[in-house]
């Protein structure tokens, strides 16, 4: 998965779509997420990289995560 080149992301968490003028607001891992899917990191890298950064059960991260990057993916912020 990867950021769409459209996207832009501020560093107190406002993400712009410029395709369709949609804004958004993200907390601080949000906008690490982002910020990693930015370098086209592949969701086992980025599973990765949140499971030995913060500490949570790896079923709650792999939920939540997929979680998180299917709602981006619906809103049209990253694709496959």
């Amino acid at each position: 998965m990867k950021l769409k080149s459209n996207v832009a992301i501020s560093d107190s968490g406002f993400v712009f779509d410029a395709n369709t003028g949609e804004s958004y607001s993200l907390n601080p891992i949000g906008i690490e997420i982002l910020n990693e899917l930015k370098q086209s990191k592949i969701t086992e890298d980025l599973f990765a990289y949140l499971n030995n950064k913060y500490e949570v059960a790896e079923f709650t991260l792999e939920q939540n995560l997929m979680d998180f990057l299917s709602q981006l993916k619906q809103y049209g912020i990253i694709d496959e």
